[in-house]
Parts: C-alpha cells; structure tokens; sequence
C-alpha cells in the first residue's frame, strides 16, 4: 500500500477546529495500515513536513498518496498536485467546486457521498464515516446515573457553538423559566465525555449554522457522541445528521412546529429519560459502525482500492472517464426536446 501524506494548512493556533482533529485521528488510523505523515502547507511546524519542500524536494510524482480536505483550498491543492496519486477526504459539502477526472471521493456521509455522485459520478466514490475516539464507547453511561453515582446534575446540556439562535435566545430561557437545570458550554472543557454524561437531554440544532454558511454538516459527531452518553438527543435534521438520526426512533427532532412543542417533550424526557431515550437496539449498531475497528477497515479496503487506480492511471496509461459538463447536458435535454417537436409537427400527408 502506498505511504500517505494527510494535507492539512496548520495543526495548531488558528486551524484548531473539529474537522482538523478528524483528520489527525484518520492519520492515526491509516498508519495501522501504510506509513502515514501529516503535511501542513500554509503554516510551517517542526513537527511537520511542508508542502513546499517536499514538492521541490520530490519533482516526479513518487509513491505517495496525497489526501486533501481543506474545504475552498481543496480546487488550488489539487491543481498543485496534478499528475501524482490523490484523493479528496470530503466531509462538508456545497463549496461550488468541480473534481478532477479520476480524482476518487472518501467521503463521510451518505449526505456527502451523494452529492458527489451527483457532481462527479465517474470518480471512484468510497463511504468511509468518521470515527468515535474510544474514549466516548469506554466511558459512555446510560442515563439512569451519572458516572459517580447519583442521578446527573445538568438537566439540558447545550453546546453553544453551531447550535441557533432559537435554540439559545428563545428555547434555552423558556426551559429555564419551567425550572429545568440548563447548562450552556461556550469555552473550553477538559473532558467532554465527563460532560456528555452529566446530561440528560443534549440539545444540537445546526441547520441555520451551516445554511448561512452555504455548506453542509459533514458528519455531525456531537448527536452520536451524546448517544454513546446514553443522552436522549434532540437535534436538526439537516445534511449529514439525517444519516443517521430518525426522528422518534434514534433521536428526536429540535424546532419541532412550535416552541412550545419543544418545551413539552424535553420537559418530559428530563421527568423520564427512558421513555425518551433510543432503544439499545437503535444505539448499538450506531456506535459500532462509528467505532474505529469498524472504520480502519473501511480504510483498508478503500485505501486499496484507490492504490490499484491510480496504478491503472499512472502505470497502464489508462484515461480516467469523464463526465459530461452540466451546460452539455443541459443543451442536449433542449436539443431533444427540439427534436421532439419537429417530429410533432412533421406528418406524413395522406393519400388522395
């Protein structure tokens, strides 16, 4: 298998989010398999090969498979690493750009890969999920106790960030104003497992985050992690979430009709959880495609996969297919349509 270079702009400071911490995990996960680096390209580390160096180091394409997924950065990576073996990590989807022919999508969600086999169905398109750190299927808790006993002290648990402001200006007073214990988190926590299993009821709402945005939710970890918790979740449906929440069975729906809807059922799912919360049945399943074991298989046999394309591509010669342009398919959809009213118009006379 061939080594793996993960590119990714920086590891620290301003580059610090969600999606760059799935990415060092993937690392971590392919380098059971092949020897896997991370490369940083706009900011230099000690830690890290740059981009820059190894392209002037490396002038021929060599053997490495080059992994991009820096959402906008992804069309000038990939134009900068045209001719060697590439594959693009999608999670978000909606940034308006077009792949490569033969460039092949690792793609999150089923939401995800969708959309690329939407906008690119001739590229090779492989669903590898992200995973759950071990840390939340170890220590995750049912809600009858929190982890040292007793019953959890946090009523509502809201993470600030991506959630709407329905859910933070209106929902979250309400809630508070019926007596509910409604904790907001906005900074940083050293455990969030610990957290997650102080909770009753996780609330997530990030349809109108990621809309304003023009982008979608590329996996939406947080749901699945209250989950593994033994929360009872209520959350968006939008994107990627809806891969794998189903409404009254695996979570349930935030913004339901009307506030005061959503005041009735979370009021009742703190007085009873399990009445509330996804059967075992629904939860397990989940959790355990989500687990690594789970997805460094996937890896596995997408990694091989895309070993043996790209030497089809670069060692046999072959073309990669191509797909037609929208403006060919569009003109060829009028083309037809023009072609059926000339025949409609078009009948043979009659004889005499």
């Amino acid at each position: 298998m061939r080594p793996i270079r993960f590119l990714l702009p920086g590891t620290t400071g301003r580059f610090n989010c969600g999606g760059l911490l799935v990415e060092l995990q993937t690392a971590r996960l392919t380098a059971q398999l092949a020897p896997t680096e991370v490369v940083t390209y706009r900011q230099r580390e000690p830690d890290h090969p740059f981009l820059d160096d190894l392209l002037e180091r490396e002038p021929t394409p060599g053997d490495a498979l080059w992994i991009v997924s820096w959402g906008f950065d992804v069309p000038g990576l990939l134009r900068r690493l045209r001719g060697r073996p590439v594959a693009y990590h999608a999670h978000s989807s909606g940034y308006g750009f077009s792949l490569p022919p033969g460039v092949p999508v690792l793609a999150v969600s089923r939401n995800t890969l969708g959309y690329w086999g939407d906008r690119a169905p001739r590229n090779p398109l492989y669903l590898v999920p992200n995973a759950l750190q071990p840390k939340w299927l170890e220590r995750g808790h049912r809600p009858g106790a929190a982890p040292g006993g007793g019953s959890r002290p946090i009523d509502v648990l809201v993470q600030q960030r991506k959630n709407s402001r329905y859910v933070l200006e209106l929902l979250v007073p309400a809630l508070r104003r019926r007596g509910l214990r409604v904790e907001v988190q906005s900074g940083w926590v050293d455990d969030l497992v610990d957290l997650f299993n102080s909770a009753v009821v996780v609330l997530y709402d990030s349809a109108d985050y990621w809309r304003g945005r023009g982008v979608s939710e590329g996996f939406g970890l947080p749901p699945i992690e209250a989950l593994a918790c033994g929360c009872v979740v209520f959350s968006s449906l939008n994107h990627a979430l809806a891969d794998q929440l189903d409404p009254g069975l695996v979570g349930h729906q935030i913004g339901c009709g009307s506030l005061e809807n959503d005041l009735e059922r979370i009021s009742a799912a703190v007085d009873d959880p399990q009445a509330w919360q996804t059967p075992v049945s629904g939860v397990t399943p989940l959790l355990e495609a989500c687990s690594e074991g789970a997805l460094l298989e996937r890896w596995r046999n997408a990694l091989v996969a895309i070993d043996r394309h790209w030497d089809r591509l670069l060692l046999s010669g072959c073309t990669p297919l191509r797909s037609p342009q929208l403006l060919q398919l569009r003109c060829r959809r009028w083309l037809d349509l023009l072609a059926r009213l000339r025949r409609r118009m078009v009948r043979p006379g009659r004889d005499g």
